[in-house]
């Protein structure tokens, strides 16, 4: 039998460089979501926010900057924020600029994308703004392409 790792146990910074406890969110639901700033998904960023307060008691929203599709999160750490906060309101947690595939793909990604590691799924992150829904227990849920967007019943229907 594989040996699962928790997705609590991953390490990953946020956004100004201070380390996440995802354990601290165990007994809620967890939305990955690999973002960028300058992309025709970008407005998302609203439905997530929208999201984010609507289901605030059961839900963290975790947007993951990542520069891997059409160089469309060039931004700073700074900038980013910026970016977020003026143009989205966005209040929910933002991680560092990481890989979400490839060589270089983040321990967190390889977790959300491998079956072998996360017990559910293999999935590959095609394009910005992919979702991945984790439940109370640390466990996959399901994950979602660019194209649902974050009010979708596709995704709400696990929160109510």
């Amino acid at each position: 039998m594989v040996s699962i790792n928790r997705i609590y146990d991953i390490n990953i910074r946020s956004l100004q460089g201070n380390s996440i406890d995802l354990s601290k969110y165990e007994g809620k639901k967890i939305l990955f979501v690999n973002v960028a700033s300058k992309c025709g998904f970008t407005p998302q960023y609203k439905g997530l926010q929208k999201l984010s307060n609507e289901f605030q008691n059961k839900l963290i929203i975790i947007g993951v900057p990542c520069n891997q599709f059409g160089k469309q999160e060039q931004g700073s750490p700074d900038e980013i924020q910026e970016f977020c906060q003026v143009n989205y309101g966005v209040t929910f947690l933002i991680t560092e600029k990481i890989d979400v595939k490839g060589s270089n793909q983040h321990p967190l990604y390889s977790w959300l994308t491998s079956k072998a590691i996360n017990g559910k799924k293999n999935s590959s992150v095609k394009w910005n703004f992919q979702k991945y829904l984790i439940d109370e227990k640390g466990e996959l849920v399901d994950y979602y392409y660019s194209i649902t967007k974050p009010t979708s019943s596709k995704i709400t229907k696990h929160l109510r």
